[in-house]
């Protein structure tokens, strides 16, 4: 089992040592794991920065590869909080720097921050939802350094209500955009722990990135705690196979490793 979607504390908000979520990996009976620390430039709330030194990770990592070897394979990623002004940014930091595996992920949309809920003001859901989709597209139209497209549909995790408007025909075009460049999406695991009825994103999605052609997808549990990791996996194995996909994707160097989903079932 493979978690991929994973912090510690390089990352501004969780307090955990790495060493304590390596240990609740192992107590779960993962086989890998694969850190992926933020860096989100530009996060809206001054209280937060969400940046880390780059050496000092690379360090960490090395040593705990080698403390662990033969009990745990580690993975050294990361999680990019993209916002369109930030492209540039971005590629020239993954220019400098050397990743197994880089999760593309927006938390911020027009500046505003989604946790508190600024984006949402004087908007209505469909607003606020078309604006998402239109910026996350415009992202990935313009910045190619990265794997896979983390918690896809976050969007759904702040709103108090539903959106009847599915979006489909701009994920449609996102999908379209990253599927012939061998990028995919991942299978978060935490929507159910906070609260909506489905991990991020929903069956719906799921569903049109396999229709659209998608194949390369990650499980990921977004754990700030050692007892979240692998939050649900077995459950997100039979829903994904229940889809129609047959394997599940880690990563070395960038380079996608496909593992049989009935096989870890």
């Amino acid at each position: 089992m493979f978690d991929y979607h994973v912090h510690s504390a390089f990352s501004a908000d969780c307090p955990i040592p790495m060493e304590e979520m390596i240990e609740g990996a192992i107590k779960k009976g993962l086989t890998e794991i694969c850190f992926t620390e933020h860096i989100d430039y530009d996060y809206p709330y001054d209280e937060i920065t969400f940046d880390f030194d780059k050496m000092d990770y690379a360090n960490k990592i090395k040593e705990m590869q080698k403390q662990y070897e033969g009990r745990i394979r580690i993975k050294k990623g990361v999680e990019i909080g993209i916002q369109p002004h930030l492209v540039n940014t971005y590629k020239e930091l993954m220019d400098k720097e050397i990743f197994d595996f880089i999760i593309c992920s927006m938390h911020t949309v027009e500046k505003k921050g989604l946790h508190y809920g600024e984006f949402f003001e004087n908007k209505t859901l469909e607003e606020s939802y078309g604006i998402y989709y239109g910026e996350l597209l415009y992202c990935v139209q313009n910045y190619k350094q990265f794997n896979i497209l983390g918690h896809i549909d976050l969007v759904k995790r702040y709103t108090k209500q539903h959106c009847d408007n599915p979006f489909h025909d701009e994920l449609r075009e996102i999908f379209k955009t990253i599927i012939p460049e061998g990028k995919g999406i991942e299978l978060n695991t935490s929507g159910v722990r906070y609260g909506i009825t489905s991990g991020l994103p929903s069956d719906d999605i799921l569903k049109l990135y396999k229709q659209s052609g998608g194949e390369i997808i990650t499980l990921g549990s977004d754990a700030h705690k050692p007892e979240d990791i692998a939050f649900q996996f077995r459950e997100s194995l039979q829903l994904l196979q229940s889809i129609g996909f047959n394997y599940i994707t880690t990563f070395d160097e960038q380079q996608p490793t496909f593992h049989s989903i009935e096989r870890l079932l």
